[in-house]
């Protein structure tokens, strides 16, 4: 594993974004795990999140595209910070792109905040985790009203592995849908691997137990491989 990817983990932990315990899911499902992108709250967090998301692009579509866009309302600072971590990191200025939940009728009007969308543009999608790839399927249709875009890719922070609506990960379920690749910094499988009775933060995360109630839940609910 990439050792970027290690410390992301190590930071999802850190910023208490990724916890571990018994959660109950939107779906109704029980999980021993839950991420709460809306943890990361502090400049520093935001600043080394968006290096974190900077590196995947990079690894998994280049930097050849001309917009970052965030979904409403999480991935507008997805957007932004990721957006800057590029230029800083690799000298290359994209432009980022939000959609507003209501569209605006006076002053910067519109449903789209930041960039306008160009008729060639190319996009990278960017959202924390997709469990149901509902907010794809809202914000898609706003992506090819507003310009003829190409869609390089999407990204998210961390795949659940876990199944959507069918037996594949939502991930596989919008790759399927609509003909565009998806990625995540790290798999759920990474971090166990570097979690599991390995010291974080000066503890154990993951013992034998918290191992088995995980593997349970994902013969369970795991997607098919």
């Amino acid at each position: 594993m990439e050792n970027y990817k290690e410390q992301f983990i190590e930071f999802m932990v850190e910023s208490e974004v990724l916890k571990f315990g018994d959660f109950t899911l939107k779906s109704g499902r029980k999980s021993p795990f839950f991420m709460n992108a809306g943890a990361y709250v502090t400049g520093n967090q935001l600043n080394r999140l968006g290096e974190f998301y900077a590196r995947a692009i990079h690894d998994n579509y280049g930097l050849d595209f001309d917009v970052l866009f965030g979904p409403a309302y999480k991935g507008i600072p997805l957007s932004v910070a990721t957006a800057m971590a590029i230029s800083r990191l690799y000298g290359v200025d994209v432009r980022y792109c939000s959609n507003r939940k209501e569209i605006k009728d006076h002053g910067d009007k519109g449903i789209l905040l930041g960039s306008s969308l160009r008729d060639g543009d190319r996009v990278v999608i960017i959202e924390d985790v997709t469990t149901s790839g509902k907010s794809i399927e809202e914000t898609y249709p706003i992506l090819m009203s507003q310009a003829k875009v190409e869609i390089k890719g999407l990204i998210v922070s961390l795949n659940r592995m876990e199944r959507g609506k069918t037996e594949m990960s939502a991930l596989e379920e919008i790759r399927e849908k609509y003909g565009f690749p998806t990625a995540a910094i790290v798999t759920m499988k990474d971090v166990v691997d570097r979690l599991w009775n390995r010291e974080c933060q000066g503890r154990t995360v993951i013992d034998d137990s918290l191992k088995q109630a995980i593997d349970a839940y994902y013969a369970r609910y795991g997607a098919r491989q």
